[in-house]
């Protein structure tokens, strides 16, 4: 099934287009690891059904070393031992934040974030949940083309 786009939001809304683009600066000049990013956009990206973020980020994750194995296992990383502490930490955390609706963001899964990261590091983890919760609305309301992305270069 091939889906129309419905608005080109960069066009309609330059300004908070802008905005959402600076957010995602702020995301990426964070001390956090991009493999570590790109999961945590894949993940949320899966939960929330968002084709064209899947598309994006699988490509960039692979771009800067991620194996297709832990990209197919993803949605099941709590049954695998292919993540490690800090991104297990991350994953969960990022499930809670961008179900917060249905999650309640417990002071146990607090705990179990600062083991693997400081106060900076959550905040901008949690930022980057936020962003990718948001591109992902983005994309699933105004249905921009899936498949066209390449991915970035990793030098």
């Amino acid at each position: 099934m091939n889906l129309n786009t419905r608005i080109d939001y960069r066009k309609a809304a330059p300004d908070a287009f802008k905005a959402m683009l600076d957010l995602e600066a702020g995301v990426r000049r964070s001390g956090l690891e991009q493999g570590l990013l790109e999961l945590v956009k894949m993940r949320a990206s899966q939960i929330n059904g968002c084709a064209y973020c899947l598309d994006m980020h699988s490509k960039d994750a692979r771009a800067t070393g991620e194996t297709e194995q832990r990209l197919y296992l993803l949605p099941a990383w709590r049954e695998t031992d292919f993540y490690s502490p800090r991104e297990r930490a991350a994953l969960a955390w990022t499930e809670a934040v961008t179900q917060v609706a249905v999650n309640a963001l417990s002071d146990t899964l607090y705990a179990e974030l600062q083991v693997h990261f400081n106060e900076k590091e959550i905040v901008e983890l949690t930022l980057a949940i936020i962003a990718i919760n948001g591109w992902n609305r983005l994309a699933i309301a105004f249905r921009p083309a899936v498949g066209g992305h390449a991915a970035k270069s990793n030098g």
